[in-house]
């Protein structure tokens, strides 16, 4: 009997569980490395064969020499055969790890088309992909270029982040000089962007051989940026699968994937249908797993697990195994998160058959998935529920400058 398959999943954020699950499911051995401050979340010990911790810096940060000098002592008795980062603050950590040890996956170089916005918009646009007009913020003549030429209002934005955290909105050369000034020595650490008002979408996948082999593409109700920046409840639901706009954008998808060297993973990317001329630009992508129980929403409304069928992937690569996607649903779901003012507030008010999921042991917050075979009942229900949600227990807080940890 062959040697079981060793993964090392790598997570500065407490997430994945049911990818660890799903890949201690394929017989692999799985370890863990994580921020020691996360050692008493409830991580699936169950799926999880040692886990590890690293004393966190700030920002997030850990001490790559550190981490590279464990896991050489943790390879001299044992073999890791592949490293899977679980959160996008986690994607470069791993492609660090892999290259000093030359593991299998995605390198440091393909994982800035994944990572970096910079990197990501550069390479879209060589591509031939519709892109916002944007500028890196290295010289000043390339950015006076970009204020002359691009049309206000900008949206100055970190590489690395996710979310919509960090970004900031200006309106005239001045403003965006001024808050270039403020950023000081680390402007070279973001970009501008032209701010394009139009509705925005996100597609979540599954690759596998370099092909995208299942996608589903959801309408943000209220973006990201909105919710951070105005306080708002956050909604997406599932796009009617009859809709050209619909095929249009996993088509895109495919395209970017394809063009950022994508393999094999889960992706996150999101796209804006520009309201001024109907085309669809590409916003940002990740390789991981969408964030605010986007995949429960997707689970809800397709069955697939997006984090258990990643691991089966990711498990079928390494073994040179065929990856079979199961059977998926065409149901339509939505999901609808605000916070509250109430520590654990009461949800019993919503009573629908078509609830599918509820949020709990998240303090200060209310979540809620909605299913249905039609689109417009989920649409009916989100509405609903959205204002409900504001009269009873909507709370809001200002966007952090950085990343919550």
């Amino acid at each position: 009997m062959s040697k079981p398959v060793t993964f090392l999943c790598v997570s500065s954020y407490f997430k994945g569980n049911d990818f660890l699950r799903g890949m201690k499911s394929t017989g692999a051995t799985v370890y863990l490395v994580t921020s020691k401050k996360l050692e008493d979340k409830p991580w699936a010990r169950e799926a999880l064969d040692d886990i590890f911790f690293i004393e966190q810096g700030p920002e997030n940060q850990w001490n790559m020499d550190d981490v590279l000098a464990g896991l050489a002592w943790l390879m001299r008795s044992k073999k890791i055969d592949r490293i899977v980062a679980l959160d996008d603050f986690d994607v470069e950590k791993a492609a660090h790890m892999r290259e000093h040890f030359r593991i299998p996956g995605m390198g440091q170089t393909t994982c800035r088309h994944f990572r970096d916005k910079l990197a990501m918009r550069i390479e879209a646009r060589d591509a031939g992909i519709k892109v916002p007009g944007f500028s890196s913020l290295f010289n000043d003549e390339e950015i006076r270029h970009f204020a002359e030429t691009m049309p206000a209002p900008w949206i100055v934005k970190p590489r690395g982040q996710a979310s919509a955290t960090g970004m900031k909105k200006v309106h005239n050369a001045q403003e965006l000089w001024a808050h270039l000034d403020a950023l000081g020595g680390e402007r070279h650490q973001y970009l501008v962007e032209q701010f394009k008002p139009g509705d925005v979408y996100h597609v979540d996948a599954l690759s596998e051989g370099g092909k995208v082999v299942f996608s589903r593409a959801s309408q943000y109700l209220a973006t990201p940026f909105e919710v951070a920046h105005g306080g708002g409840i956050f909604r997406s639901a599932i796009m009617d699968q009859n809709d050209p706009d619909e095929k249009a954008l996993r088509q895109l998808n495919a395209q970017v994937m394809d063009a950022f060297g994508m393999q094999y993973s889960a992706s996150h990317t999101e796209y804006i249908k520009c309201y001024e001329d109907g085309q669809f630009y590409f916003l940002e992508t990740s390789s991981r797993v969408g964030g605010a129980h986007i995949a429960e929403m997707v689970e809800c409304g397709t069955g697939i697990n997006l984090w258990a069928e990643w691991a089966r992937l990711e498990y079928a690569v390494a073994t040179n195994q065929p990856y079979k996607l199961p059977k998926v649903s065409k149901d339509y779901a939505g999901i609808i998160v605000s916070l509250t003012r109430q520590e654990w507030p009461d949800t019993s008010q919503f009573t629908d058959a078509e609830i599918a999921w509820r949020m709990s042991g998240m303090s200060y917050h209310i979540g809620l998935i909605v299913r249905s075979p039609k689109r417009a009942r989920v649409l009916e229900l989100l509405d609903d529920y959205a204002a409900r949600i504001q009269r009873d227990y909507h709370a809001s807080a200002p966007v952090p400058d950085k990343p919550l940890t």
